[in-house]
């Protein structure tokens, strides 16, 4: 056998190994760690379209706030409770030139909480402001102290949390898995599945027919 078409047997041979080792490594997932806004649709919270500090909510409006670690707007964590807004606003009567908006404010999870901090409990709060007034001019009337960054990415509600501000965080996969995965599992990513090994093994054993026909005709 020519040594370019040795390399290239060796060489394919190489690319199926390193494919095996790539199946066995599993990928890091990323999120940030941040106040994600939301508006109360009906019984639904949906995502906000803007940020609290250019959105104007109506008298009568419900709005949420959550602190969590997300990828995106796609698989944002959701406030947890469902409050409506008489149950939030009843004791706070109308006043002309002012609206009421309902506040939902959830702190998050321990597990989702910068190191070192322990989130408060989740509250709702009726928000009485002037009629112009934004999202975050309510969210400042009743959830003081507010910290923003340098971008006006608000960073925290009621000083929590003290630091930080929308960090990159990585959640590395479980090394210690409680059970070990079943031999018939193909679906597993604990490591190259045996067809992929056979495989390998296959090419092998032709590449190494092959160079030993090359040389039984050359002698």
């Amino acid at each position: 056998m020519s040594g370019h078409r040795l390399t290239a047997v060796s060489g394919l041979a190489l690319a199926l190994t390193l494919g095996a080792g790539a199946v066995a490594v599993p990928a890091q997932a990323s999120g940030y760690r941040y106040w994600s806004f939301w508006d109360r649709q009906g019984t639904t919270w949906t995502y906000a379209t803007q940020g609290p500090a250019t959105a104007h909510p109506s008298d009568g409006d419900v709005q949420g706030f959550r602190f969590a670690v997300s990828a995106d707007s796609k698989d944002a964590a959701t406030p947890r409770s469902a409050p409506t807004f008489a149950q939030v606003c009843a004791s706070t009567p109308a006043k002309p030139g002012r609206k009421r908006v309902a506040l939902a404010l959830d702190f998050g999870t321990p597990q989702d909480a910068p190191g070192g901090e322990t989130p408060p409990a989740p509250r709702t709060a009726c928000a009485q402001v002037p009629e112009d007034a934004t999202t975050a001019d309510a969210l400042a009337a009743v959830a003081k102290p507010l910290r923003y960054n340098s971008a006006a990415l608000l960073c925290a509600i009621a000083g929590y949390p003290h630091t930080g501000c929308g960090e990159q965080v990585s959640k590395k996969p479980d090394t210690h898995p409680t059970s070990a995965p079943k031999a018939s599992d193909s679906s597993s990513d604990s490591g190259p599945s045996l067809g992929l090994l056979a495989g390998i093994a296959a090419v092998l054993a032709l590449a190494a027919a092959a160079i030993w026909q090359s040389r039984r005709r050359r002698d």
